[in-house]
């Protein structure tokens, strides 16, 4: 068992210095073609000073509704199991 145990960490050890030696050196990205589109554009297609607020709120605006309702749904559910839970406990 203690094999196996060894094992797994050494795997697992090996994996993660593998994938961080075969990263891209911070601030370099490979393909910087749509970052410049976003800058060079941003403020005129959408009037937003802000490019971070420009990508979120105009390009990527549904995509940021859909994530939201999901969000607000996924926090409704847990709330009604915990109302739920709360209430049958009541009734005990």
């Amino acid at each position: 068992m203690q094999t196996i145990r060894v094992f797994t960490l050494v795997v697992m050890f090996a994996f993660l210095l593998l994938m961080a030696l075969s990263l891209r050196p911070f601030g370099r990205p490979d393909n910087t073609d749509m970052d410049d589109y976003f800058i060079e554009h941003g403020q005129a297609e959408t009037g937003s000073n802000n490019i971070v607020s420009s990508v979120v709120f105009d390009y990527r605006g549904m995509d940021t509704l859909i994530e939201g309702s999901v969000l607000f749904t996924a926090a409704t559910g847990v709330l009604l199991v915990l109302y739920r839970r709360k209430e049958n406990e009541r009734k005990r």
